[in-house]
């Protein structure tokens, strides 16, 4: 069964945005009771949120500012953790029974999270609350609901992928923006895609990748960065936007797949190409960006290309004495660019002792109040069209085209992370696979006994 219906376009960021909206499929548990008893007209006391961009929270501390003083009987206490850090602090506060009232979700986890009854269903509250679920970008709010029919999170801000580049390296190769944006990819030979990448790795010698002499031993500067690892089996920014664009697709339906294709060719072609990059000296290993920084090693001149989120646009052009550029995603072996849109949502843990307050909240964060608050920040596009239009216009302002992420949604070329039941176990196992894999040490065929074993857990 198709995951997408077409929905009538809407106007998202200065774009015409073709709207994607999912099919609900009904079955599974149900989670942490429901929002029948939840009243927002009695919110009051502290309600403690939880996020983990840093970049984000002055916008959202506004937001709580402006809602405490519509609100004087309620107080919320924002904290942030590292990416790294907080899905270890969430998981050991829940089981600890330390939980923050409301925390920013991820769709790559909410699944677990229904699965052990630790989130509450909103549908009761938002219902008498009169919450319009279709003032967001359509197909947001419909991620959120889960196998049970119960919706479990309100849509925050949405992203996309694009190529960030240091515009000095790449003129010095002697490629232009629109020569950048008509780069072609495929998985046998990586088209004029891999040329360009080839062309601007440059070794200690100042010998370029696709020049004779080049020694992969000594890089100075890769044609194209990767991003802290191999992506394991979701690949947000590292490798989904080339599978993407063959037309692969991680499970027979999205969301709510119970079977996996890591046994596709086009998805282990793809892998394939990564491991030659790696291998030819044009991207990094696996092993060296580990554990790094890489819009720091972007910043340090390591890097002339990139493929990030829209939510780091602001750290990449924030670098000193780096011109940054932004260029689309390649086109595919089918003639479109392809790019995960990810969403994520503001959910309430089921321990909470103060839903009345976490709920009022919840609504905030969902409401154009906040939203156009967080837009004109310019750090992410917030959910609510409105919103979105503030960032762009916030981003232009700054001298920053973000087209090449606005375009994708626009363009009807995105499609979903990959929304599943156990979304950690599918980590454990393929993460080390496509890390192999990418290091030479296993070949793309490995991925099909990895997918066996993936598929195995929905026969459990």
């Amino acid at each position: 069964m198709s995951a997408f219906i077409r929905r009538p376009a809407v106007i998202v960021a200065g774009v015409t945005v073709m709207g994607v909206a999912l099919t609900g499929c009904v079955g599974g548990g149900s989670s942490g009771g429901d929002s029948a008893s939840i009243d927002t007209s009695k919110a009051t006391g502290t309600v403690e949120y939880w996020l983990w961009d840093n970049n984000q929270k002055p916008a959202y501390q506004q937001c709580a500012d402006d809602f405490h003083t519509a609100n004087p009987d309620v107080t919320v206490n924002i904290t942030q953790y590292s990416w790294d850090d907080y899905w270890t602090k969430i998981t050991n506060a829940f089981v600890s029974g330390t939980g923050p009232d409301v925390f920013t979700d991820h769709l790559s986890k909410y699944a677990d999270f229904i699965k052990n009854n630790q989130l509450v269903p909103l549908d009761d509250v938002i219902a008498k609350d009169g919450v319009d679920v279709g003032q967001y970008t359509p197909g947001l709010a419909e991620l959120w609901v889960g196998q049970d029919g119960k919706r479990y999170g309100l849509p925050k801000d949405w992203d996309t992928i694009s190529i960030f580049y240091n515009k000095d390296l790449v003129q010095a190769g002697g490629y232009s923006a629109d020569q950048l944006a008509a780069l072609q990819w495929n998985p046998e030979d990586g088209g004029t895609y891999e040329k360009a990448i080839a062309h601007l790795t440059v070794d200690a010698n100042g010998v370029r990748g696709d020049q004779p002499g080049f020694d992969k031993t000594r890089v100075a500067v890769y044609g194209l960065g990767l991003d802290n690892q191999s992506g394991g089996g979701v690949g947000q920014t590292q490798w989904s936007m080339y599978s993407g664009a063959t037309g692969w697709n991680y499970m027979d339906t999205n969301p709510w797949g119970t079977h996996y294709n890591y046994d596709d060719e086009r998805f282990q072609s793809t892998i394939g190409w990564m491991a030659d990059l790696i291998e030819k000296g044009y991207m990094p290993s696996v092993a060296e960006v580990t554990g790094g920084d890489s819009t720091q090693t972007f910043g340090a001149g390591k890097y002339a290309m990139i493929t990030n989120g829209s939510w780091n646009i602001n750290s990449f052009y924030a670098l000193k004495g780096i011109n940054v550029g932004i260029a689309p995603t390649p086109t595919g072996p089918d003639g479109k660019r392809a790019s995960m849109f990810n969403g994520l949502a503001d959910s309430i843990w089921a321990g909470s002792k103060n839903k009345n307050a976490a709920a009022k909240w919840v609504e905030y964060l969902a409401s154009a109040a906040c939203q156009d608050v967080v837009g004109k920040a310019g750090v992410v596009f917030p959910a609510i069209p409105s919103g979105a239009e503030e960032a762009a216009s916030t981003f232009q302002s700054k001298g920053i085209d973000v087209t090449p992420f606005t375009q994708q949604v626009a363009d009807g070329t995105t499609f979903l992370s990959p929304i599943s039941d156990n979304a950690a176990k599918i980590a454990g196992i393929m993460t080390p696979a496509v890390d192999a894999v990418m290091e030479g040490k296993a070949d793309p065929s490995s991925l099909t006994s990895a997918n066996d074993q993936v598929n195995a857990l929905f026969s459990k």
